[in-house]
């Protein structure tokens, strides 16, 4: 390990963790305005977050040891899984470092963790929204490894960092395939992030909640915690599209001027993003829970379709 990636590491990890909530402030604040309405401050998500770890947290009867642990679990990965997307400048290669099978293997077991947590409680809610996830995983789970595959086979890479190497030294236009499982990556955000038509992140409602349903029974820090894993997964997400599709301003050398140039280039791009993610929340209405295959079945058929232009190419 040289000094390259220690920087890399340090800078990559707090950049996205400082970030995301300002991607969710900022998704709630599109949608907000799309309802007309005015919406809660930019920064909100981090004073909300102040004030949960301030606050006591309070366990169920029934809890055990995994309710206690399911927080830290899911922050380290998450903060795992961000040595995985440069969002600033490339590092040198790491040996297993950026591998995508271990990077969406941190993911499930995070989610794993979660859904444990929901039914380690022993209420209602959390068994009901445990059950909805690991429901969806068995079809998602899938068709995300497909879309991951595609992504590694127009690329002949496994590695994020070396893909993202090779999109920086190419382009769009060289390669119109990357359209295509941009589509399906945009479709698993929407999805992993439990937004609209998937799920209803501002609800609390029996009949549609099934991410917020886990976490019910969090207070105080460890919900700080598990809402900061959930922000962050957003983020890693997010920087996986734009630094496929427009990976512009992302540096392949550590310079100060690169790394001054990767942060406000990342920053603007992932706040362009949110701003889509917020519209295309507001302009879809929640699918019927016996519908959401066909979004998922649209995700595989973008990887496919990639696939099969990259062999006629």
């Amino acid at each position: 390990m040289n000094t390259s990636f220690v920087v890399y590491g340090c800078l990559n990890t707090v950049v996205i963790l400082l970030l995301s909530p300002l991607m969710m402030g900022l998704i709630k604040k599109v949608k907000a305005y799309a309802q007309r309405r005015k919406g809660p401050p930019l920064l909100q998500t981090y004073y909300h977050l102040e004030k949960l770890f301030k606050k006591e947290s309070v366990y169920s009867s029934n809890s055990s040891v995994i309710m206690r642990v399911t927080p830290w679990v899911n922050i380290v990965f998450m903060l795992a899984a961000s040595l995985f997307v440069p969002v600033i400048f490339i590092p040198d290669p790491v040996s297993g470092i950026g591998n995508v099978i271990l990077f969406l293997y941190l993911m499930v077991a995070a989610k794993f963790f979660m859904a444990l947590a929901g039914l380690d409680a022993g209420s209602t809610f959390g068994g009901m929204g445990s059950s909805r996830e690991m429901n969806f995983s068995a079809i998602v789970e899938p068709v995300v490894i497909i879309v991951f595959a595609a992504l590694a086979f127009v690329l002949q890479t496994t590695s994020l960092h070396e893909m993202f190497a090779a999109t920086v030294d190419s382009s769009v236009v060289s390669n119109p395939t990357l359209i295509l499982i941009s589509i399906a990556l945009f479709i698993v955000l929407i999805v992993e992030t439990s937004r609209i038509p998937v799920d209803n992140p501002e609800t609390h409602l029996e009949l549609t909640m099934i991410h917020e349903a886990m976490i019910l029974e969090y207070s105080g820090p460890n919900l700080a915690l598990m809402e900061v894993s959930h922000a962050i997964k957003q983020t890693l997400l997010m920087g996986i599209l734009i630094n496929i599709l427009v990976p512009w301003g992302l540096a392949t050398e550590m310079t100060a001027g690169g790394i001054g140039v990767g942060i406000a280039m990342f920053a603007a791009k992932a706040l362009v993003l949110a701003v889509l993610v917020g519209v295309f929340e507001s302009s879809i209405a929640k699918l019927r829970l016996f519908r959401l295959p066909m979004l998922f079945a649209m995700a595989y058929t973008f990887s496919f379709l990639t696939i099969l232009f990259e062999l006629l190419s």
